[in-house]
């Protein structure tokens, strides 16, 4: 079985050191959703949610958010990000909005813990920009499809 690598040999709680590892381009991509009501999703269509664009605010907290993972996940080295690419797409049948996050750097470390945080937080903002007319609306199914660079090699999940 894998060991946790956030933990000493006693099981204290620890940053990894990255000193030795190589320098690589690291390539992170997340995806999740959040539900809502069909009026909902035709509103932020039609740009008529009063908090403003809801596409516009929830792309720029996405690309804050991967910026300012160290600072909510203790574990997280501070990255020197390169880019992130926040995608927000709207869908009937369920109505929801798919986002995904596209986040890069080179470094000695990876980028899926902040694509992850990129999606939850750009979720979070059209949640708060949209509960004054819907607060059945769902987050969720955020997750990891996809990252490249370092020793680890490359993942995609089959979804």
């Amino acid at each position: 079985m894998a060991r946790l690598s956030h933990l000493d040999a006693e099981g204290r709680a620890r940053m990894v050191d990255v000193t030795e590892k190589d320098v690589t381009e690291r390539i992170a991509v997340a995806r999740g959703k959040i539900l809502m009501r069909p009026e909902t999703l035709t509103l932020i269509m039609e740009k008529k949610v009063e908090k403003g664009d809801v596409f516009s605010v929830a792309r720029v907290a996405g690309i804050m958010a991967a910026k300012k993972t160290s600072e909510l996940i203790p574990m997280c080295h501070p990255l020197n990000i390169t880019s992130v690419e926040i995608d927000l797409t709207p869908q009937k049948n369920p109505s929801r909005v798919e986002i995904e996050a596209v986040v890069r750097v080179t470094g000695k470390t990876g980028v899926e813990m902040e694509a992850m945080t990129a999606v939850a937080v750009s979720g979070l903002t059209i949640y708060d920009m949209c509960k004054a007319v819907d607060r059945e609306m769902t987050l969720g199914e955020i997750r990891l499809v996809k990252k490249s660079g370092g020793k680890s090699g490359t993942f995609i999940r089959k979804e």
